[in-house]
């Protein structure tokens, strides 16, 4: 065993860590599925004026999230956070048809963004409980993600208050991060 393999295994490894950000506008739900993914309480939750992070293991992964703000406001600070980002999560309000201009613009310039290059996206089309929610089919002619080429990219219907189909999100998330360190 060389030195190099010595100071090798004092450093901490990140292989089975994985660096989430957690982004979409102010009231999609953004808060509620960090909570429900760190299995915490859902009764209370307030807007977020900055950020959160959390970090919670899910399928041989050690995932830190987090989660930054949606407001207008505060949307021009989602850059300081691009930095060494392994997974995207977008998440989109289903049931605020009248945003989804305002939440495609947002998505396309990150998807823009050198730091985000070849970051993989999960979309989580949230609140699909509600009985006016569009469905993921939609929102991804809507978002035009089919012409997503520059990365891994999958929409996931889900409610992050029921808890369904965010299972089906982090199970993505794994499969695509495993296959992307095997090449």
């Amino acid at each position: 065993m060389g030195l190099l393999d010595i100071i090798r295994n004092l450093r901490p490894t990140r292989q089975n860590e994985l660096r989430i950000l957690l982004l979409g506008l102010d009231n999609a739900g953004k808060t509620t599925l960090l909570k429900v993914l760190a299995s915490e309480d859902i009764s209370q939750i307030t807007p977020t004026q900055g950020f959160n992070i959390k970090s919670v293991q899910s399928t041989g992964f050690k995932l830190n999230v987090w989660d930054i703000g949606g407001q207008r406001k505060i949307r021009p600070y989602w850059r300081n956070y691009f930095e060494n980002t392994d997974v995207l999560i977008y998440v989109i309000d289903s049931s605020d048809r009248k945003r989804f201009d305002e939440t495609n613009q947002e998505l396309s310039e990150l998807l823009e963004e050198e730091k985000l290059h070849d970051v993989p996206l999960l979309v989580f089309a949230n609140k699909q409980d509600l009985l006016n929610a569009a469905k993921a089919s939609d929102i991804t002619d809507g978002l035009s993600l089919h012409q997503i080429r520059d990365r891994p990219w999958q929409i996931q219907g889900c409610s992050a208050y029921t808890k369904e189909g965010v299972k089906e999100g982090l199970e993505w998330i794994s499969k695509t991060v495993t296959t992307k360190n095997k090449k």
